[in-house]
This record gives structure tokens, C-alpha cells and sequence, in this order.
């Protein structure tokens, strides 16, 4: 698990052959390089890096297109160090327009991601559960997906084209951009927050056949909490729970900070934490110790 000096083998090609699979592959989302190392002990064989969770760990703010093209790529390149599996990473709008979208994904690529999600919203974007979104028109978009698609340097990374459209010109727009997306040669389409279980079976069947489709199962969002084998006889092939270890940890944090205040110290809640020994070793301490004596460091 994310062993200095070992590198994972081909991760893209890994990324394909899980979504190739007859199960939906379920991608939790994390926020940082230790919520990456905990998805992938879990034993997840994909980690999702949320823009919604790297905006909150960030910065503390909420996702409104407040973070760089820069800021959310160095933290995908500190995720895909801290593990062996693949890494999606949310790339938002491409942080411009179809020429920054070249370069976009080619920092993402030499970030070392699997797969990315590009969106077709406004910049300034917002999360896809929230209200007040705006959506660019489709053929700026298709203009986009060509730009990414051109200017993968490895055929085997993902891309995924999201639309956002069904929130601002109804399912049937955010179809027939989907459609469009395929065409213009996206890997996999993202029709976000379908906002009913008929309107979720209607994007997977209207769908079906045309590309590998992704299910955000955003924790309290606008979107109906399905269950997992629901989406696979569905035919969906990727699950993003974008945000359950973000609002995870807020609640422990909180839990921990109360304590702190109410009796002056954290011993009561002592209990319910890691070791401080088995914290270390699960980060990597072991092996570093073992460098030193190899190195004499």
C-alpha cells in the first residue's frame, strides 16, 4: 500500500479492466493523501478524489470553483503517491476553455491519475447537488472533450464527460448532451443528480450501449439512495461516494473537540482512537525505519 519505493503497475490499465468487469466498481472519494491510504485499506480498488472534499480540506470552504487548476492537481499527484490503486480525479470545467482543458489534462496525466471528470458547467462551477448552476452550450463542450481526448499523451487514461444539464434544461437535454459527449469521444458519460429512482433507470437505459456510465451516489444529495446491487442490474460501471469520509470526519473531529472542551483533556475519548503505535505503522513507519538501516540514515 503506497510503499516509497514501489510503483504501482500500470494503474490506467488496471482502471480499464475494473470498469470492464461485471460489477459496478465502487470508488470512494477522498479528500487527502491519508483518506487515499484509508480507502485503499478498506480494500477499494479505486480511490475518487472528491472536488468537493478537496475545496473543504483545503481552504474550509464549500465547492464553488474557489480552487486552481494547480491546487486541486498537486492534490491528486499527493493521492496517487500515497497509493497503489487508480485514482479518478474531478477536473472540474477544465479551468478554462477548450485550450486549457489541453493542459489541464496533460498535468493531470503527469500527475499520475487513471481517469478524470470533466463537466460542462460555467466557471465559476458549483458542486452538482447544489442550486444555481449554469451549463455552456453543448457544442462548447464537445469542443472541450475533443481537446481532452487529443491531448492524452496514454490512451489508457479515462476520461469521463459530466453533464450537468439536467438540473438547468431537464433529462432529456442532459441525454442527448450525453450522447453527444460519447461522440466526441469521452470514455465514460456522468449524467449528475438525476433527482429520482425512474429518471436514474431512464439516463441508464436511454444510455445503455452508448458508453460506460458513472453513479454519483452523493451522501445527502439530490439524487435517491439506491442500492448498490440496484445500480448494477442497472448497467452502471463506476460508483463515486464523493463525500462519506469527509462528513465522517468532521463528526469524529467533533466528537474528539467536545471532549477536549468538556473535561479539559482528550483521555475519555482515548478509547475510540487508533494507538498512536498502530497510527504510525499504518502510514508507513515500518518501512521507513527499515531505510534507514539499509542507508545508514
Amino acid at each position: 500500500m503506497g510503499n516509497l519505493l514501489r510503483q504501482p503497475a500500470a494503474p490506467r490499465a488496471r482502471l480499464r479492466e475494473l470498469l470492464a468487469g461485471p460489477q459496478p466498481v465502487s470508488a470512494p472519494g477522498a479528500y487527502d493523501a491519508l483518506s487515499a491510504r484509508l480507502v485503499e485499506e478498506a480494500g477499494f480498488d479505486v480511490v475518487y478524489m472528491t472536488g468537493f472534499g478537496t475545496t473543504a480540506s483545503l481552504i474550509g470552504r464549500p465547492d464553488v470553483g474557489l480552487l486552481s487548476a494547480a491546487e486541486m492537481i498537486d492534490n491528486a499527484r499527493r493521492i496517487v503517491a500515497a497509493v497503489d490503486v487508480p485514482v479518478i480525479a474531478d477536473a472540474d470545467t477544465g479551468y478554462g476553455n477548450a485550450i486549457n482543458v489541453v493542459r489541464t489534462v496533460q498535468a493531470y496525466e503527469q500527475a499520475g491519475v487513471a481517469g478524470i471528470h470533466l463537466e460542462d458547467q460555467v466557471m465559476p462551477k458549483k458542486c452538482g447537488h447544489m442550486s444555481g448552476k449554469a451549463v455552456v452550450p453543448a457544442e462548447e463542450m464537445v469542443g472541450k472533450l475533443h481537446a481532452a481526448v487529443a491531448a492524452r499523451r496514454d490512451p489508457d487514461l479515462v476520461i469521463i464527460a459530466r453533464t450537468d444539464a439536467a438540473a438547468v434544461e431537464g433529462l432529456d437535454a442532459a441525454i442527448t448532451r450525453a450522447r453527444a459527449y460519447a461522440e466526441a469521444g469521452a470514455d465514460m458519460l456522468f449524467v449528475e443528480a438525476p433527482t429520482s429512482e425512474d429518471d436514474i433507470a431512464r439516463v441508464a437505459q436511454e444510455l445503455k450501449g452508448v458508453a460506460p456510465l458513472v453513479f454519483n451516489w452523493a451522501e445527502g444529495g439530490r439524487t435517491p439512495p439506491i442500492p448498490l446491487e440496484r445500480i448494477g442490474d442497472l448497467g452502471f460501471a463506476l460508483v463515486l461516494y464523493p463525500i462519506g469520509t469527509l462528513l465522517a470526519a468532521t463528526t469524529a473531529i467533533r466528537s474528539l473537540l467536545a471532549t477536549i472542551r468538556a473535561d479539559g483533556t482528550p483521555a475519555a475519548a482515548l478509547s475510540g482512537l487508533p494507538a498512536f503505535a498502530e497510527f504510525t505503522d499504518f502510514i508507513g513507519l515500518p518501512e521507513v525505519l527499515d531505510l534507514e538501516q539499509r542507508w545508514g540514515g
